[in-house]
């Protein structure tokens, strides 16, 4: 028999009965029922079911157990008595009469427990993460992570792709985060970066002719913390190809997305043909350009309908001709115990309030915006907006770009608070035609504004005789409820065409050549169109695990603060470290 198993934990059934067997694994839960124990023993593949009772010859070790002790048991598999079958558990039919218990390795008492799914302060989790990974949501999480892993890896072979590795030390870049830089010890005053994506060397394969490029890289960015990134690191699915369009690559990738959605989907409906939605019309449509598509609001411009109207706040705006007036629609939400919570709502959100009309039977507008425009306007509003009976709509005037943010916002809220979401469902799109360039408010200049290495469409003429804040890229994103999970683009492959993109933010041509003079002499010795994207692991794995907390999905994530509690970093080094590095420390004030 082998020395600590013979089976595992989630093999034993009922054609094991009267075997005699061996299990080694963590006492997952323990119960006194009458002087009989029961002992769940639980491993990575399951759990079973071991019972003890006084006739045993294991009795008296198995008194001495604890939860998360590693045991050995020897013993006899028998049928579980009529009505205590567990059905939830394949080993559910079956049990193990113990004849033998040899204690592997206790445990000391537990700072979380890991039966149940109780709630457990963030900081104890990281900290004793190795105990929050035993949980069976998390370690049935990380799971599905590798076999969705594995599916992307088949499906982009199954495409023509070939997975190749690239470095993880390089030069810095600037990709829109800080960099996490190396320090050189040969090299002194030198720095390596981490790479923030594999972005200019999945170029420069395609410059080597290999044609269709992948890998699940990893990706480092020295930024804040947000809600829908991991501080620190993250992985992406990131593919190039050569001599494509747009279309092709959308053509290649939106099986792969799709396919791997379906497959870890649980009976959720994934689209299929997905919509290409031009950013300038997500903005207006749905307040961002990461839309959840779930919910079934559109946003209208009823700027006409107040212009010159009675309601003179928006009368008096919409003088100036950059203002506007959108309507977020609300479907059922014509009760002014809802209106008064959105207005409640947007005053908590830092605005003066959102105004709004409701809907009576026979048709007719309440509330003061109704009473202030006059039943003629407020039916054209009902009827350009599609509304009945009990509905309401909600306004959002100003700016748009200044508001388009808080307009997306209550159309989310609206559509949440009135059950509009279907949660039934993972509603995929493409975002195309961003803008190229944007105007940065803080340093007073035109920047990028989205992948610097894009191809402008209209190509070098654009770029030379357009507005640049007019000029469009070939980028695109997928948007998946409500989350970006890819960005990509077509990418900009002559050498005066780079280098004219980066003058117009603001980079001359030798900062160029000294930044990207790898990519830049590529360029220059016969460049394949190419083009490409990066699609994000770990978000598509936290929707298709049903979670918003990218923590629920990942091994050993870093706190919110970007620090491992588990392993303890960053930390301090020795002063004989910082010598050899050359480094000496100018750490700002203790306040």
């Amino acid at each position: 028999m082998h020395r600590y198993r013979t089976h595992t934990c989630g093999a034993l059934r009922d054609s094991d009965i009267d075997q005699t067997v061996r299990l080694s694994g963590w006492c997952h839960r323990i119960r006194d029922h009458g002087g009989v124990l029961f002992i769940d023993l639980r491993d990575h593949y399951g759990i079973t079911q071991c019972v003890a009772d006084p006739d045993s010859p294991a009795f008296k070790d198995a008194e001495k157990l604890r939860a998360e002790w590693v045991v050995r048991m020897d013993g006899r598999v028998r049928r579980r008595p009529e009505g205590t079958e567990n059905p939830d558990l394949p080993t559910g039919a079956v049990e193990v009469f113990v004849t033998e218990i040899e204690v592997l390795g206790p445990a000391g008492e537990l700072p979380l427990p890991v039966f149940g799914e109780q709630e457990y302060p963030e900081d104890v989790r990281l900290r004793y993460r190795f105990l929050d990974l035993r949980r069976d949501k998390l370690h049935q999480n990380i799971m599905t992570r590798g076999a969705i892993v594995d599916s992307m890896r088949r499906r982009m072979k199954e495409q023509g792709f070939f997975e190749f590795q690239t470095p993880i030390l390089t030069a810095s870049s600037p990709e829109g985060a800080r960099d996490f830089l190396v320090p050189s010890r040969i090299h002194p005053g030198k720095f390596y970066a981490l790479p923030q994506a594999p972005q200019q060397y999945k170029q420069l394969l395609m410059m080597s002719g290999f044609d269709r490029y992948f890998q699940i890289a990893p990706c480092f960015r020295d930024e804040d913390p947000r809600a829908d990134r991991l501080p620190g690191e993250f992985y992406q699915l990131d593919v190039e190809m050569s001599f494509v369009t747009q279309d092709d690559v959308f053509a290649a990738m939106e099986p792969v997305i799709t396919g791997v959605f379906e497959e870890f989907a649980k009976g959720k409906r994934v689209t299929k043909g997905w919509p290409r939605i031009a950013f300038a019309d997500s903005m207006r449509k749905y307040g961002t350009d990461k839309p959840d598509l779930r919910n079934p609001i559109e946003m209208q411009d009823v700027s006409e309908h107040f212009r010159g109207s009675g309601f003179k706040v928006f009368a008096r705006m919409l003088e100036e001709q950059r203002n506007q007036v959108w309507a977020i629609p609300g479907p059922g939400g014509g009760s002014r115990a809802f209106c008064d919570r959105m207005n409640s709502w947007a005053q908590g959100e830092g605005q003066p309030g959102l105004g709004y009309i409701m809907w009576r039977e026979g048709g007719e507008g309440a509330g003061p915006l109704a009473n202030n425009i006059g039943p003629e306007r407020t039916e054209a509003i009902r009827a350009a907006l599609g509304l009945k009976a009990g509905d309401a709509a909600f306004f959002v005037a100003g700016d748009p770009s200044k508001f388009v943010k808080f307009a997306g916002l209550a159309r989310t809220r609206v559509g949440e608070e009135l059950n509009l979401i279907d949660k039934d469902q993972f509603a995929l799109a493409w975002v195309v035609d961003f803008p190229m360039y944007e105007y940065n408010e803080d340093d007073k200049k035109v920047d990028f504004s989205h992948n610097p290495f894009s191809m402008p469409q209209g190509g070098m003429d654009a770029l030379t005789s357009q507005d640049p804040l007019t000029i469009k890229a070939f980028q695109y994103d997928i948007t998946c409820n409500g989350y970006e999970i890819a960005s990509g683009g077509i990418r900009n492959h002559r050498p005066e065409a780079m280098v004219k993109a980066f003058e117009i933010a603001g980079y001359g041509e030798q900062e160029v050549i000294d930044r990207f003079g790898g990519m830049y002499r590529a360029f220059q010795y016969g460049a394949p169109p190419h083009g490409g994207m990066a699609a994000g692991v770990d978000r598509i794995v936290m929707l298709l695990c049903g979670t918003t907390n990218l923590r629920e999905i990942s091994l050993f994530p870093m706190n919110q603060r970007a620090e491992d509690l588990l392993m303890g970093a960053p930390s301090e080094v020795s002063p004989k470290q910082l010598r050899e590095l050359h480094i000496r420390l100018n750490l700002p004030d203790a306040k």
